[in-house]
């Protein structure tokens, strides 16, 4: 068992006005005067008043445990084994690498990396607007940096990260572009059009026709490499449907009478369908 502690990144910046945030224990400060606690869970929250669009933005409690229930169950392990496989044959240049998940919710993925990572070469941030998320992820792992934040505004230095990872997540290429180094890359997991297929059949009375048509790639990035991932998954109880449900989109899409069919399965196999790009920084 290595004794290794791996690194936690230090340039943050002020979410108000950009400038570097210094430590000084147990605040970060910037030159302005504006002060962020670190708080008792570990977690720093970079989201000030002026800037959220509601007062608890993101995810609630109650989502941030059906998440973690249903990820850490292993049901998705093949979606963060390619995601691993993406980052490290997509970065460059020397160890420690700077990688931000943008939309961490409640830290399954950076998780997964920090497990695969036996030589410390990732450098991990976890980013996600709801602090129920950020608080149950700094809970786990104190060898990352968890920051409740927006991914509209990165709480980074212009190209200070190696890599950014969007999975399922709110993009902002523009923030991404500024935020990466040149050569960094973006690492986007999307739904394919086959995804829960079988859970949108009870929900919705008719399903909408899939138009697919090439996606063009953000301004300042190249399309490096696309990897489709498809596997099957059987759950066996009511409970861990509920929780795939509240984890998702469509408990607020559907109609009351879809939603109550699936509460009445004890079980469902389903189809995953996921999309894994890596873009790079130009």
């Amino acid at each position: 068992m290595s004794d290794f502690s791996p690194p936690l990144f230090e340039q943050l910046c002020c979410p108000l006005d950009g400038l570097p945030l210094l430590f000084e224990a147990p605040s970060w400060r910037c030159p302005s005067g504006h002060c962020f606690d670190t708080a008792s869970q570990g977690y720093i929250n970079l989201l000030p008043v002026q800037n959220k669009r509601s007062r608890d933005p993101g995810d609630s409690k109650e989502m941030v445990a059906a998440r973690r229930r249903y990820l850490e169950s292993g049901v998705y392990e093949p979606i963060a084994a390619g995601v691993w496989r993406a980052l490290m044959d997509g970065l460059e240049g020397e160890a420690p690498y700077a990688c931000l998940d943008a939309g961490c919710g409640e830290g399954y993925y950076p998780r997964y990396l920090r497990q695969q990572d036996q030589q410390g070469q990732l450098a991990l941030i976890g980013l996600d607007i709801s602090k129920w998320a950020v608080m149950a992820a700094a809970r786990s792992s104190p060898d990352i940096r968890w920051l409740v934040g927006s991914n509209a505004h990165l709480p980074v230095p212009d190209g200070a990260l190696d890599a950014v990872l969007c999975l399922f997540g709110f993009a902002v290429p523009d923030e991404f572009l500024r935020a990466l180094k040149p050569g960094g890359i973006w690492v986007q997991v999307e739904t394919g059009p086959d995804h829960l297929l079988e859970l949108r059949r009870i929900i919705y009375s008719s399903l909408k026709v899939d138009k697919s048509q090439e996606q063009t790639v953000a301004a300042g990035f190249c399309l490096e490499h696309s990897e489709r991932i498809r596997f099957d998954v059987s759950l066996h109880t009511q409970e861990q449907i509920a929780d795939l449900l509240l984890m998702t989109p469509h408990m607020f899409r559907a109609s009351m009478p879809g939603l109550e069919r699936v509460r009445q399965l004890t079980s469902l196999d389903l189809q995953v369908d996921v999309q894994i790009k890596v873009l790079r920084r130009l």
